[in-house]
């Protein structure tokens, strides 16, 4: 929305009729709904399902998650990927607006976490087996999330905490008098 409305001052801009709550709106539902869909055909057609490996430890019988299929399990976290990326890209874009209106900078940074995370997370996630697949992805899921979190409130808490002196309308309207 914030390079949208950027975009939209501009006198003449084709930006200027997607500038309303209503994009934000659309834009979550389609690809919420687009994510629901992809989950839905993949558990409808071939839902995951208990296996039991008896080869990856002789004398052992591991009890683990199929995914089902595999195309429909790859789809669903590459569209994850794709939403990840693409927020990272904007993020990126953005970042160079005026500081008053900019969170970006954060968010960019706090995507390029979640995104490194993720890429790493998936040689590891695909060479292990069993109990060890699910402590990958809590990992993954704690660190990311804790990368979000710390990446974009982190220096506002920083902020209030140790500097409230800088903690002023005047300073985040951008109006510091030197």
């Amino acid at each position: 929305m914030v390079c949208v409305a950027f975009k939209s001052t501009k006198p003449g801009s084709p930006w200027r009729k997607w500038l309303s709550v209503k994009l934000s709106y659309t834009i979550v539902s389609l690809c919420s709904s687009f994510q629901a869909v992809i989950c839905v055909i993949w558990l409808s057609i071939s839902p995951p399902f208990q296996d039991l490996d008896t080869d990856s430890y002789p004398g052992k019988i591991i009890i683990q998650c199929n995914e089902g299929s595999d195309i429909w399990f790859y789809s669903m976290l590459g569209y994850l990927g794709l939403l990840a990326a693409v927020s990272l890209v904007l993020a990126f874009m953005v970042r160079t607006l005026p500081d008053s209106f900019n969170e970006a900078k954060y968010i960019t940074f706090s995507m390029l976490m979640f995104c490194s995370v993720w890429i790493s997370m998936i040689p590891a996630y695909l060479s292990t087996r069993g109990k060890n697949m699910v402590a990958v992805e809590i990992f993954a899921v704690m660190a990311s999330s804790a990368g979000l979190l710390g990446c974009v409130f982190f220096p506002k808490c920083f902020i209030i905490l140790f500097k409230p002196e800088m903690n002023r309308n005047t300073d985040l309207l951008g109006k510091r008098k030197n």
